[in-house]
């Protein structure tokens, strides 16, 4: 019996292709995008879940108050693991200092790569469960130690063992490595952690206990910790609130510093915090793309049930023909459903096909490392599941309404009447239309404002020359102390128009000092500014856009002395005629020999925040180098490289464009706008699919009407009108729900963002004329088809 249902199932399809073809590609894609949008939400909520110790383990941050904004940062003191450790030893398993990531040079013989790590004290291994391919997991508690990935042993070593061998760091230091850990996860927070290296190496090479006279001021290095098994996580963090506040000077507890511990479940879910409270992260997009993939499945079970209700009617003579014969209600019943069960296998086959294909080309756009989960029951217990819900939903219309039906009535057409479009019959289907619509152009008019959004903040003046700029980062010592030299040679070479040095690339903020006073200042006012230290020629190196004043000149002697503020510091301070204005920092005494455009150093969607330049040779870190554009990228960059070879032979020339640099700050939105946009194209896609089908049935049903019109002397366009102006009325009617909802949730968006565009008119009248366009070129096809058909043999076919 059942080979028998399925046999007539098969036949059913293969007769009704262009109704199989839009029911099964149509569900497919749903589906598809279902099970990726479901890999990418499980990887999100898995992340940093492969730590054994993933529950217990958590980040020390603080809260500092500036000018009644409280703001919230990881970096702290470097003596906070030591105080922890004394004071509230019972509640931590264990307690870790750390640099921040450092990049490095790493050298073994002729090889030379450059690798991110972190200089940690020893109890890290244990507390990331790091698991060790070779060497022992103690390996860092010899100071002259280093421990590396699998990947950059491979690197480095190959198939050699690298137990025991030494390797050249920064061409300063030669370490011992004492261990190989397996690579960290890509879904982690510590996926970039390629080598750990002692902490009192990096706190001995730097000689921080001896550079600062307040320790507890400097806020530049990381504390993790692991919480003992006894102790609740929350109850330790309200008990360490005030372990800084206790320890900094009388000037200092002014910020109000507090302490608290972030749980390493929350580090990328709910990473953005406001005023001191997390404010969101990660966690929005989960639930955006979390709704977006229900729509997209739901507008694919619209598709199916509308598709499968509308062909059901068809078959009304056929149900009382079988009943009249003798067949049962429920064999009836069993028929219909298994129908619908083998759409949605076949939906279900072909939608693990299209994940395998894309998989690939989605991890590339959304930056993750998926792989499919063929071993994971909850995987296809869920999706198996719900494609057994949806062919049960959908087959539950033919399946228990039409097999109700009398005979005698069926035979008669009176039913059949009742099911013609118009009817009170064809309403649910005109409302699922409508859903349909108001869900794509929601998602049209989202997708438009993301990339607006994203292009207004590209488009914003960022205050110097991005283009032709290039950084590279002193990691070596035979870098640093001959920068005259080192830029001598360059400017020989013709392809170098100006070079400069900093303490930090021009794309991110390194230090935020306070301490900051003037004339004028009012004493409840906190002043804390990003400090940067530049050479001469930074100025005219990355092209700074002067308002007032002067750059730094080799022809001023007091320039040591003198600073050079942006537009938001000079406002900040009130000073309506900067130049010439004496701001003390720590007591000594600057003048503002200048004022500049503000630079976008941090984020692009937020205010620009006040910073200071300082002449300072000694905190250098960054080569500036301006390319001469008439030299083209290829010629300048293997003559700047040659240069570099000559005073650091022992390491790789590592190099940055500033503009590819700033340009990755957009790149978390990005991956959203085409993530979004896929899925909006999609989602119109199987809305049209759906369309072109109800019009082909629209324009079967009324087959004989349009016969009987043509003989009339109905024209071309009189019934392309009649057969276009339901649907387009349908679509209409969810441009108008779908214009509020989607303003509603989009300008909520927005306002995350201190520099943001606006939502215009014209994003709303550009995605309704998108959808009616779409709508008719879809429709159109079968009406201008049904109007062109012969009437005598549209009136004979009846």
């Amino acid at each position: 019996m059942i080979s028998n249902y399925i046999k007539i199932a098969r036949r059913n399809l293969v007769k009704n292709k262009v109704y199989s073809f839009i029911n099964i590609g149509g569900l497919a894609t749903g589906l598809a995008v279902a099970m990726l949008i479901g890999l990418w939400i499980f990887d999100e909520l898995s992340y940093n879940k492969s730590f054994k110790n993933y529950d217990r383990l958590a980040i020390v941050k603080q809260n500092q108050t500036f000018n009644n904004e409280v703001g919230t940062q990881s970096s702290v003191p470097y003596l906070m693991g030591e105080e922890l450790r004394n004071k509230y030893g019972s509640d931590f398993k264990h307690v870790v200092m750390s640099s921040g990531s450092e990049t490095e040079i790493l050298a073994f013989g002729d090889k030379k790569i450059s690798k991110r790590g972190n200089y940690i004290e020893p109890a890290i291994t244990e507390m990331l469960s790091l698991h060790m391919i070779k060497g022992s997991s103690g390996g860092l508690k010899e100071l002259n130690s280093i421990m590396i990935s699998e990947e950059t042993s491979n690197a480095l070593f190959g198939d050699q063992d690298p137990i025991e061998k030494i390797i050249k760091v920064n061409n300063r230091q030669a370490l011992k490595v004492t261990g190989v850990y397996e690579d960290i996860p890509y879904n982690s927070d510590f996926k970039d952690l390629s080598f750990i290296a002692p902490w009192d190496l990096y706190i001995n090479n730097e000689n921080w206990s001896e550079k600062t006279t307040n320790p507890w001021r400097a806020n530049m290095f990381i504390t993790f910790v692991q919480i003992a098994d006894h102790a609740d996580m929350e109850k330790v963090s309200a008990k360490i609130k005030n372990v800084k506040l206790n320890k900094v000077r009388p000037d200092d507890a002014a910020f109000k510093p507090e302490v608290f511990l972030h749980p390493l479940s929350k580090w990328h879910l709910y990473s953005e915090f406001k005023n001191g409270k997390i404010s969101g992260g990660s966690i929005e997009f989960v639930w955006l793309f979390g709704v977006i993939g229900v729509f997209v499945l739901l507008l694919a079970c619209i598709n199916f049930m509308n598709l499968s209700t509308a062909r059901s009617e068809k078959r009304a003579k056929e149900v009382g023909i079988r009943k009249a014969i003798g067949s049962l209600r429920s064999q009836l019943i069993t028929q219909f459903f298994s129908e619908s069960l083998l759409v949605v296998t076949l939906a279900f086959v072909l939608s693990v096909l299209l994940v395998l294909s894309g998989l690939s080309l989605f991890n590339e756009v959304a930056d993750k490392k998926m792989i499919f989960p063929w071993k994971e029951p909850l995987f296809w217990i869920v999706s198996i599941g719900f494609s057994i819900l949806t062919g049960l939903i959908a087959g539950s219309y033919p399946a228990l309404y039409l097999s109700s039906f009398q005979p005698i009535k069926v035979l008669k057409g009176s039913v059949v009447t009742r099911m013609k479009p118009g009817s009170f019959t064809a309403a649910p289907r005109k409302i699922l239309v409508v859903i349909q619509f108001t869900i794509s152009i929601i998602l049209i008019i989202g997708t438009i404002t993301v990339f607006r959004q994203i292009e207004y903040a590209k488009n914003r003046p960022v205050g110097y020359d991005r283009n032709n700029l290039l950084m590279v980062a002193m990691n070596t010592p035979e870098l640093r102390g001959h920068y005259d030299a080192i830029r001598s040679e360059l400017l020989k070479t013709g392809v170098v128009r100006e070079m400069s040095q900093s303490s930090n690339p021009t794309t991110y903020i390194a230090a935020i000092n306070n301490g900051y006073e003037w004339d004028g200042k009012d004493p409840a006012t906190q002043g804390n500014f990003a400090t940067m230290a530049v050479s001469h020629d930074f100025g005219k190196t990355v092209g700074w856009q002067f308002t007032a004043g002067r750059d730094f000149s080799r022809s001023f002697s007091t320039d040591s002395s003198g600073v050079v503020i942006n537009e938001t510091a000079a406002k900040f301070m009130g000073l309506t005629n900067p130049v010439g204005s004496i701001i003390k920092v720590d007591g000594k005494p600057y003048q503002v020999i200048g004022v500049i455009k503000d630079m976008i150093m941090e984020s692009p969607y937020k205010a620009s925040f006040r910073t200071c330049f300082f002449l300072d040779y000694e905190w250098a870190s960054v080569f500036n180098i301006k390319i001469n554009p008439e030299s083209g990228s290829t010629k300048a960059l293997s003559k700047i490289e040659d240069v570099f070879r000559r005073f650091n032979p022992a390491a790789p020339f590592d190099y940055k464009f500033t503009d590819e640099e700033y340009a990755k700050k957009f790149g978390q939105e990005v991956r959203i706008g085409k993530l979004t946009s896929f899925f909006a194209i999609l989602a119109i896609v199987i809305s049209c699919l759906g369309l072109f089908g109800m019009a082909t049935f629209v324009a079967e049903q009324r087959t004989k009407e349009i016969g009987i019109r043509k003989v009339l002397g109905a024209s071309l366009a009189g019934i392309w009108s009649m057969l276009s102006r339901e649907f387009i009325l349908l679509v209409v009617l969810s441009c108008v729900l779908a214009a509020p909802v989607a303003w509603y949730f989009m300008d909520g968006w927005l306002t995350k963002y201190d520099y943001r565009t606006e939502m215009s008119w014209w994003i709303f009248a550009a995605s309704s004329a998108g959808a009616l366009t779409i709508t008719l070129l879809t429709v159109s096809f079968q009406a201008i088809k049904a109007a062109l058909m012969n009437p005598v043999k549209s009136l004979k076919s009846e």
